[in-house]
């Protein structure tokens, strides 16, 4: 399973409030560009999945 996210459903102009809620710190942003999730250190605990307003961040197996 990864988590990845779907960057038409992101709107970039914004700091992703799901950063915040990441335990492992996993989720980074550059300036206002769509977040990225770096699969090694993320536990896929999908607390960012469900804290995404826009629904940008999914799962896939």
């Amino acid at each position: 399973m990864n988590v990845s996210i779907n960057k038409d459903r992101c709107p970039q102009n914004h700091p992703c409030p799901s950063i915040r809620v990441c335990p492992v710190g996993a989720i980074e942003q550059i300036g206002f560009n769509a977040p990225m999730i770096d699969q090694d250190k993320c536990i896929r605990c999908k607390k960012c999945v469900k804290y995404c307003p826009m629904g940008a961040f999914q799962v896939s197996e």
